[in-house]
């Protein structure tokens, strides 16, 4: 990924580029900026899920190169984007069925007030000095993302919270005295956004050597080569590619549509599994009505899939 506007030709890893995008800045316009950013998305085949806030944009998006790049290059048009980066990676069809713009109070919810990243925030680590960071036994290594994320995947050593959502997360650091054992704090998530968030909100709590992955997980598959790697396993992202590898190649993980948890082949293998309606990780939290009433929609993306149409539950 580059700050300017070129895009790799296509690659091994299919024919869309995919652009994971966010950038903080205050944004009182972000209401009248929803339907012309909508229009242009459509108008270049671009799909995906947008978000706007008074605090900036983030979101992920999927196309032909030149589509996404009249998408950028519009963004960076606005002087509040000016500064935007975006991750690429690539895409064997489509990952999005629809192209969405959402007006939100945050871009990425912790539902903490006064949180502002441009203000405070932590000290951006380059992917290629990153291992030397979390090697050093005087840091704590956190990761910041939710439990179904860290399931499939992480950084070798990392503290994992098991938190469900984002929102649990600073609770989770009032809850863990211990943090302050040691004088570095390392923070790593998918991107890069919830980690602005985080160490803005460490450094609120009073730690000092708060350290971030620049770019997140997606960029260090891009850029450390696996065998340097301290990274297991794969990387969880929220597309129908479900899961990347190093070189962000595509996951063999698969989405269990009941629960949306992503599933490996292990899971797919239990008698617990039944595509569409429960896998080993949401079996015994649904009822019977609800395993039915997934059954009946799965009858319906089959069918759409035999006329060669796309379903829009799927």
């Amino acid at each position: 990924m580059t700050d300017d506007l070129s895009i790799p030709a296509h690659e091994e890893g299919g024919a869309f580029c995919v652009a994971a995008l966010y950038h903080f800045a205050a944004f009182a316009r972000f209401e009248a900026f929803r339907q012309p950013l909508l229009t242009l998305c459509r108008d270049n085949g671009v799909k995906g899920t947008l978000l706007l806030a008074h605090e900036g944009i983030n979101g992920t998006i999927a196309g032909t190169d030149d589509g996404i790049a009249a998408v950028l290059s519009f963004l960076r048009a606005q002087p509040e984007f000016v500064h935007l980066v975006h991750k690429e990676s690539r895409a064997r069809t489509m990952p999005f069925l629809r192209m969405k713009v959402r007006l939100k109070k945050e871009i990425v919810t912790m539902g903490v007030e006064d949180i502002d990243p441009n203000r405070i925030v932590g000290t951006y680590v380059e992917p290629k000095d990153w291992n030397a960071l979390i090697s050093d036994p005087e840091t704590i290594v956190i990761d910041t993302r939710n439990d179904y994320e860290t399931a499939i995947g992480i950084f070798r050593g990392a503290v994992d919270p098991n938190t469900k959502t984002f929102r649990e997360f600073p609770d989770w650091v009032k809850n863990n005295p211990g943090l302050h054992n040691k004088p570095k704090i390392a923070m790593y998530c998918t991107g890069g956004i919830r980690c602005e968030k985080a160490t803005a909100f460490m450094k609120q709590q009073g730690f000092e050597e708060v350290y971030h992955l620049k770019g997140g997980i997606l960029k260090y598959l891009e850029e450390v080569p696996e065998e340097q790697s301290l990274w297991d396993g794969a990387c969880f992202v929220f597309d129908e590619r479900v899961s990347i590898t190093h070189g962000l190649k595509q996951g063999e993980h698969r989405l269990c549509h009941a629960c949306r948890h992503p599933i490996t082949a292990e899971d797919a293998a239990s008698p617990l599994y039944e595509e569409g309606v429960s896998c080993p990780h949401c079996h015994d939290s649904r009822s019977e009505e609800d395993r039915e009433r997934y059954r009946q929609r799965q009858k319906q993306i089959a069918l759409a899939k035999r006329r060669g149409e796309k379903h829009l539950g799927d």
